[in-house]
């Protein structure tokens, strides 16, 4: 299999008559509500008509077709694309579509094989702007891996101080992230002396340095996220933003 050029993949601009804005949520750990962030914000902003989706790397032996064992050779089965199309089944991608996204989509690949799904996620929301040629396209995408391949308008890394487990993307990558959104009102460690397990040769400059919002699992947008997000948005008109709790999405 000849592996595609990495430079050839612009995920940013898909077209080069429109202008496309990514934001890109990431996290450092599972289940700290990387999925309900993205949600979140597609809900605060109905007119942006997103386009979501979620990237997912299986590990060694998992085919990227099913999520299962496979016995697949190691460059077969290596990514898979597949669009969203019932808001109710309850999977990620369901619950972006139940949140306002206007089209959502998991993409799957092998660990190390993120590069060969782009092009036909490229093609897609090529096809996607042409089917809707007078909407914005605004792009919201839950992954910290993709960060090897395009440059974000916005990079919001999701953190719980709380869980030690530090994935090696998110530290990779960590340094670019634009702002972090922590799941409660404590912070990470503030110096490397303080840090410990997963944490340790984090240095705290690297969180002091950028913005922070603190958004517990269930409560609403910070409105100063709210206003961070609407400003990567500037050029539309984003006027009807939700704040209120009864239009707030929860797990």
């Amino acid at each position: 299999m000849t592996r595609p050029q990495i430079q050839s993949l612009r995920l940013i601009t898909p077209l080069a008559d429109r202008s496309w804005r990514v934001i890109i949520v990431g996290g450092h750990t599972r289940s700290i509500g990387k999925t309900q962030l993205a949600c979140d914000l597609i809900a605060a902003f109905p007119e942006a008509g997103w386009i979501a989706g979620k990237i997912t790397q299986y590990g060694h032996g998992i085919c990227a077709r099913n999520g299962h064992e496979c016995d697949c050779a190691p460059d077969e089965h290596v990514g898979a694309l597949s669009w969203e199309r019932n808001p109710t089944t309850g999977t990620d991608s369901a619950r972006f579509l139940a949140a306002g996204a206007r089209a959502s989509f998991w993409l799957r690949t092998k660990q190390g094989f993120l590069a060969e799904g782009l092009p036909q996620l490229r093609a897609d929301l090529i096809e996607q702007a042409n089917r809707f040629p007078d909407s914005p396209h605004n792009l919201i995408l839950e992954s910290n891996a993709l960060l090897q391949f395009c440059q974000p308008t916005l990079y919001l890394m999701v953190v719980d101080p709380a869980k030690t487990d530090f994935k090696p993307s998110a530290r990779l990558h960590l340094d670019r992230a634009s702002a972090v959104v922590l799941r409660r009102p404590a912070y990470p460690p503030s110096s490397e002396a303080e840090s410990g397990g997963a944490w340790a040769g984090i240095p705290g400059w690297l969180w002091q340095s950028k913005p922070q919002f603190v958004q517990e699992l269930g409560q609403p947008l910070p409105s100063e996220l709210i206003s961070t997000v609407a400003a990567v948005l500037g050029g539309t008109n984003f006027g009807r933003h939700r704040h209120s709790n009864e239009q707030h999405l929860t797990d």
